[in-house]
């Protein structure tokens, strides 16, 4: 599907109300795309995107949202049922003549960090991977936001304990949606190269970094902890840093935490021209 299909087939979006979601709706919606959204709950106005009552878990819902689709974008991502999520949608997507174009997100270095949804994660791209439609698999990153989500939770207290060593490469979720988007109007490539942003850092220095934009003092103490070799190793961060996009988090929460952004949204460089 090229961007000269855009109005002939439409473009799922799987988990597109989350915050990678709404990033890729807005964006396939600004290239003149037919945008579907499945998701458990309709949702009246607001959006020019077509919302789709569904559920991946149980697969209910899967042949009404699939119908006359070209692309499915599958950001939907849970620490439970992703694996059987993603078999539900591909199964679905596998009895659909012609079969549509699976664009999947998944982790940096999630093959070589083996525990938690790292594991769940890297179970669910190979039911991608192995199946019988056409794919392209995109690999980000953290993202700025569920730093900041974690960040804010851990500072509540006057200690902050944080897993000594723990280095990743934080990315703006614009680019990932931005490159997402991109991917989608493309013919399947398979795996596409990694994404993430232009520095990598450690948890416990993005944690004072937050606590210098909130003007608080706390006593962040790292700990080793048990099976974070591969993370310390650079696991979790790009292969090629030259290829970082995107804002620091330094720059991040400068906006993000600026007096009256709240809800702002992030114009990527490319959406200026």
């Amino acid at each position: 599907m090229t961007e000269s299909d855009t109005h002939s087939k439409a473009v799922l979006v799987t988990g597109g109300t989350g915050t990678l979601g709404t990033h890729v709706v807005s964006g396939l919606l600004e290239r003149g795309c037919h945008v579907r959204v499945l998701s458990r709950k309709l949702r009246a106005g607001g959006t020019a995107a077509e919302f789709v009552a569904g559920d991946l878990v149980t697969g209910v819902g899967l042949d009404r949202a699939l119908a006359d689709v070209g692309v499915i974008v599958h950001c939907a991502s849970a620490s439970r049922g992703d694996v059987e999520a993603t078999r539900n949608l591909v199964r679905a997507a596998a009895a659909r003549s012609p079969r549509p174009h699976l664009v999947y997100i998944s982790i940096v270095g999630v093959d070589g960090v083996r525990f938690g949804y790292f594991r769940t994660k890297l179970a669910a791209e190979r039911v991608v991977v192995e199946s019988d439609v056409p794919w392209s698999l995109l690999r980000a990153t953290q993202f700025h936001d569920y730093i900041l989500s974690g960040a804010r939770g851990m500072t509540r207290f006057p200690i902050v304990p944080v897993p000594s060593g723990f280095r990743c490469q934080p990315v703006e979720v614009a680019e990932v949606a931005g490159r997402l988007v991109d991917v989608a109007l493309a013919p399947p490539a398979g795996r596409v190269p990694d994404i993430g942003g232009p520095e990598v850092s450690t948890w416990a220095d993005m944690i004072r970094l937050y606590l210098e934009a909130t003007h608080r003092r706390r006593l962040v103490v790292p700990l080793p902890l048990p099976g974070m070799r591969a993370i310390r190793d650079g696991g979790l961060v790009l292969s090629d840093r030259r290829a970082g996009t995107g804002r620091s988090w330094k720059e991040f929460l400068a906006d993000r935490l600026a007096p009256g952004t709240v809800g702002r949204r992030y114009v990527r460089p490319r959406d200026l021209q």
